[in-house]
């Protein structure tokens, strides 16, 4: 079981980093007092393998006693079966004072200073022992949400890199059903011969290998599939680095029933064999002409 503790000041990213653990599979808990963290490891534990990657979001706010936070920390540490690490998150006070002034929200200890600097640097103050005590420390002064996201993939993702972090979800579609609200590229391979016109192949799909072999079989369909291989092996691993979790490519053809079918397919197992994580959906293959 893998327990990650995420810490840090006020302001430095700390729910922005738990958002990109929880799509790397971690299962998030927020603000959760220390004299809780040892019941809760222990519930997962028994959890038959369901909560086997957990982050618990621990800051100012919850904080009665490090003492306490490290006494569980070292308790963890020596648990069977569970390896326990600290994240912390910092960044420098005139970029916190920055972000608080653009978001319009109150710092934590705001109620105890007489300015946000004061309670930025109390906060810095107060937070340094647990700084001491963290395994990783990432400062977010100059980080866009793309590298911090990135940083976290090359400590937390298992070792696969930015790629595990993207989801391409390849569907087909018919225009005449109208497009996919959720595409992020869409291609059109109405250009290509119809098998709809076949009367043998008619009443199958794109998935048929009938349907595929005719599809492929023109020059112009293998063509295009290769330059549109080429272009996806350029851009996709530009959108992983750029921070992007989920991206959509739709394919459409009149019905949604032969070629989409047939090029999405292909294009599934390319994407698939680039080392992506691949969703293969046909929205209309299924509905009548």
């Amino acid at each position: 079981m893998e327990i990650l503790i995420i810490s840090g000041l006020s302001g430095a990213g700390k729910s922005k980093a738990a958002s990109y653990l929880e799509d790397m599979g971690f299962y998030i808990v927020d603000n959760m007092p220390a004299a809780m963290i040892l019941k809760f490891a222990e519930f997962c534990a028994g959890g038959n393998g369901r909560y086997d990657r957990v982050a618990l979001v621990y800051d100012v706010r919850t904080a009665s006693s490090f003492t306490e936070l490290f006494d569980v920390l070292d308790t963890l540490r020596t648990m069977e079966g569970a390896d326990c690490r600290m994240l912390f998150l910092e960044a420098a006070p005139e970029v916190i004072i920055k972000r608080y002034k653009e978001t319009r929200r109150r710092h934590p200890l705001a109620d105890q200073t007489d300015s946000l600097q004061e309670a930025v640097c109390r906060e810095r103050e107060m937070m340094q022992p647990v700084r001491e005590r963290a395994d990783y420390v990432i400062d977010t002064s100059r980080t866009s949400t793309a590298q911090l996201r990135g940083e976290l993939l090359q400590l937390f993702g298992d070792g696969v890199g930015e790629k595990a972090g993207m989801t391409v979800s390849v569907t087909s579609f018919g225009y005449k059903y109208g497009l996919p609200l959720e595409a992020d590229l869409v291609i059109d391979v109405r250009f290509m011969p119809n098998p709809f016109y076949i009367e043998e192949l008619r009443p199958q799909t794109g998935l048929d290998k009938a349907v595929s072999d005719y599809v492929f079989s023109f020059q112009q369909t293998k063509d295009f599939l290769k330059r549109l291989e080429e272009l996806l092996a350029f851009t996709l691993p530009l959108y992983a680095e750029e921070g992007k979790t989920s991206l959509v490519i739709a394919v459409g053809c009149t019905g949604g029933h032969h070629r989409s079918v047939a090029v999405t397919h292909a294009l599934a197992e390319f994407i698939a064999g680039q080392g992506y994580q691949v969703a293969e959906n046909h929205r209309d293959m299924t509905r009548g002409g």
